[in-house]
């Protein structure tokens, strides 16, 4: 006979947006916070959360080490460069998804006065984030799909 559940304490797990803007770090508007984090309950090591940028912020070149890192962009214009010297460059808005391969270098910049939020999958629930010191070059090639 199968085990029964009780399905009102297991199997869904909600996260309230009020929640995600409280444990947002930073200056206003700008920060990231932990929607889910799985390891050790059972399911898979997958990290999904939230990232913000106010008006005019901007990331510092970075890579996530070893994860696949997929965004959705909730809200905002934005722009991800990526490379050894962020040499290409795509304009992103509401809707758009992006994807980033294991150590690639990236930086997001918000190019609107309102919020850009993005919602962050990653493939592995350590926190890794290596920051890059890196001359970005001055005119990337852009890429628009």
């Amino acid at each position: 006979m199968p085990t029964t559940v009780d399905w009102g304490a297991e199997g869904v797990k909600i996260v309230r947006a009020a929640s995600i803007r409280g444990a947002m770090r930073g200056p206003p508007r700008t920060g990231r916070a932990t929607a889910f984090e799985f390891s050790g309950t059972g399911g898979r090591r997958t990290w999904i959360g939230a990232v913000a940028l106010g008006p005019g912020a901007r990331t510092e070149a970075h890579h996530h080490g070893r994860h696949e890192v997929a965004v959705y962009v909730l809200r905002g214009h934005g722009e991800i460069r990526w490379g050894e010297r962020l040499e290409f460059a795509a304009e992103i808005d509401r809707g758009d998804f992006v994807y980033f391969a294991p150590y690639v270098p990236h930086r997001e910049t918000n190019l609107a006065d309102t919020p850009l939020d993005f919602l962050v999958v990653r493939s592995d629930s350590e926190a890794i984030a290596v920051k890059l010191d890196v001359a970005a070059v001055e005119h990337p090639l852009r890429l628009e799909s």
